[in-house]
């Protein structure tokens, strides 16, 4: 079986984040979380060692995932890891042609490298981090979206009290 990179900034990782996950982990013998750590176009709440830490910290159910910070060009990243196959979430249509994109120029750079779309559970499929954020933000909204150690960071980030 092969060894699945899923990369991605998760600022802050979310229940949609681990869903994909879950099902990625049930597919491919090994999956790394590839934490995007500064060559992201996004700008980040949480730097790249909290947001690593917040994905790990929710883990114990995943027995052959390990999370990891990476820099770079993500195919090189996969050559490194012996990766094969890159995870990518989608969520709605309109993520498709970002992803579709970055799928294409993966191929190019690295004919190797295969992309998989999985799509969270339904229940998900509005959530993105951005959102998140912004809830957070802006109020005390309890989402339900995000696993307690985030929903405790995510407070403390935003300056907000129990």
């Amino acid at each position: 079986m092969a060894i699945a990179l899923y990369p991605g900034t998760f600022d802050p990782v979310t229940y949609g984040h681990l869903d994909v996950l879950g099902r990625a982990s049930r597919l491919f013998e090994r999956v790394i979380v590839a934490v995007a750590s500064g060559n992201s176009a996004k700008s980040t709440m949480f730097s790249p060692e909290e947001r690593a830490s917040m994905v790990e910290q929710n883990l114990d159910s995943f027995k052959n995932v390990t999370v990891e910070l990476f820099d770079g060009l993500l195919v090189e990243h996969a050559r490194r890891k012996g990766a094969t196959v890159l995870v990518r979430g989608l969520r709605v249509v309109s993520d498709f042609e970002y992803e579709f994109q970055m799928a294409q120029m993966n191929r190019h750079l690295d004919s190797s490298l295969e992309t998989i779309f999985l799509m969270p559970s339904q229940k998900y499929f509005f959530t993105s981090s951005q959102l998140i954020k912004q809830v957070h933000r802006y109020g005390e909204q309890e989402t339900g979206l995000v696993p307690e150690n985030v929903r405790l960071a995510l407070k403390e980030k935003s300056g907000t009290k129990e």
